[in-house]
């Protein structure tokens, strides 16, 4: 014996990070299949880097109160979404599917930060010069933009600390790897050993970084979930690759709200701004189509109008197919079995399609009403008044009840040329006024809505 730790090799699922001794076709942590892979662990050995600094405590009201300096990345859907801009020393992760845009949302923002602050992109999935060719493509020609085509680390941590830029950008996490560790790329070692000294280097050094995430096929960020407990802010790109409108969303922040959202335009010369998205989503609505409802749905601050469509028609088949786009299915299913059970609609034997226009996702409940109008008004084959929208949540008993926010939802109609409004009774009551020249209607029982529309 040479007196020499041999390594110690073990089994890690690259969903959840459970380790185990030996090969299991399924994580009993996170019920993933097929999802462990053989990692060489290494014995922990003492370093310079994992000896922290002394620190005393300290009396929370001796603590300055004053907020956090931003730096605005002259990007306002971006800075909307992350509270007002960056953070300095805060460590952001984006995430989104391959072809989303992530890469040109941070090459657009890091130029706009580069005309005042140096900046440096590591580019660990492209060369410099596939880099300069998107670069060249959004007219992105800062000169304190600099660019380094590295996997390594180690080099990354040092190249940054001898530039000491103000912003690094690491594209992407998974495919950098550090020495200490002898499992691939994009393992949950390694991946949790890359963030761990990216987050040392944004903290000790005072620079604000970003890092650009893969997502699996369930769309999460690929890899341990500490991955996103680590960092301070997590934003997740979504769209669908039909259509060209992009939506970043914040499902973390420390520094900010994570109920904002922005929307972008993808267009050949990069990202564009959506500053007013409902006019964006309803420009091509078709008028007296029955099926077609609008309804306000309020992603944080912002009241977003879209278009909903119901097709129903007889099954072919001896089951009745249903088929949903952009919103819950079960959701669905459930305001379908309401009808069923409590306004007479026969829609159980009925195949039923049901889509969000424009690629957007709704998840919050003050959509039912406009779901059931929607379910309503292509059964019936009638359509609804021009002009008209809807927003409540309905209960399973038929009830229509009250949402947050309804005056911003109003205003946001009344803006785009909206006249009548179906809303619950609830929050008609406790509206002080309506917006001018809208005319409001306030339901209990989807009943009522029924009975007024058709």
């Amino acid at each position: 014996m040479n007196g020499k730790t041999r390594d110690k090799i073990l089994f890690v699922c690259q969903a959840c990070g459970h380790r185990s001794p030996k090969w299991l076709g399924r994580c009993p942590n996170c019920d993933g299949w097929n999802s462990f892979a053989e990692e060489r662990v290494a014995p922990p050995t003492p370093t310079a880097a994992g000896v922290a600094r002394k620190a005393a405590p300290c009396s929370l009201s001796s603590l300055s109160g004053a907020p956090e300096s931003r730096c605005s990345c002259r990007i306002g859907e971006l800075d909307r979404v992350l509270g007002g801009g960056f953070v300095p020393g805060s460590l952001t992760l984006i995430g989104g599917d391959p072809g989303i845009g992530k890469s040109t949302l941070l090459l657009q923002c890091m130029n706009h930060l580069a005309a005042t602050a140096k900046v440096l992109y590591v580019t660990a999935e492209e060369s410099v010069q596939q880099v300069k060719l998107r670069a060249d493509r959004l007219g992105a020609a800062s000169e304190q933009l600099y660019l380094l085509s590295e996997t390594s680390m180690a080099r990354i941590v040092e190249t940054a600390r001898d530039w000491k830029p103000a912003f690094l950008v690491v594209d992407s996490i998974q495919t950098v790897f550090s020495h200490e560790l002898q499992s691939a790329p994009g393992t949950v070692s390694q991946v949790r050993e890359c963030c761990g000294q990216l987050m040392q280097l944004a903290k000790g050094e005072g620079i604000t970084t970003c890092i650009a995430g893969h997502v699996t096929k369930d769309g999460a960020i690929a890899g341990p979930r500490l991955l996103e407990h680590m960092v301070d802010t997590v934003l997740y790109f979504e769209g669908d690759p039909s259509y060209p409108y992009r939506i970043l969303r914040a499902v973390k922040n420390r520094f900010g709200s994570t109920n904002e959202i922005g929307v972008f335009e993808m267009a050949g010369s990069g990202l564009r701004e959506v500053s007013n998205p409902s006019e964006l989503f309803l420009q091509e609505r078709p008028e007296g189509a029955p099926g077609s409802i609008v309804v306000p749905s309020l992603e944080g601050s912002r009241p977003i109008l879209v278009e909903l469509q119901a097709l129903v028609s007889g099954a072919s088949f001896g089951t009745p197919q249903r088929s949903t786009i952009g919103i819950d299915h079960k959701r669905v299913a459930l305001l379908i079995a309401v009808l069923e059970k409590k306004a007479g609609l026969p829609l159980m034997g009925q195949d039923i399609f049901f889509n969000v226009a424009g690629g957007v996702r709704l998840d919050e409940p003050a959509v039912d009403l406009g779901v059931v109008a929607a379910l309503a008004s292509s059964h019936l084959n009638r359509a609804a008044p021009k002009s008209t929208l809807f927003f409540g949540e309905v209960g399973l008993t038929g009830e229509v009840r009250a949402v947050a926010r309804p005056d911003v939802r109003l205003n946001e109609a009344s803006r785009l040329g909206f006249r009548h409004c179906f809303l619950p009774a609830g929050n008609l009551r406790s509206l002080p006024s309506p917006p001018h020249g809208l005319q409001l209607t306030g339901v209990s029982a989807i009943g009522e809505v029924l009975e007024r529309l058709f």
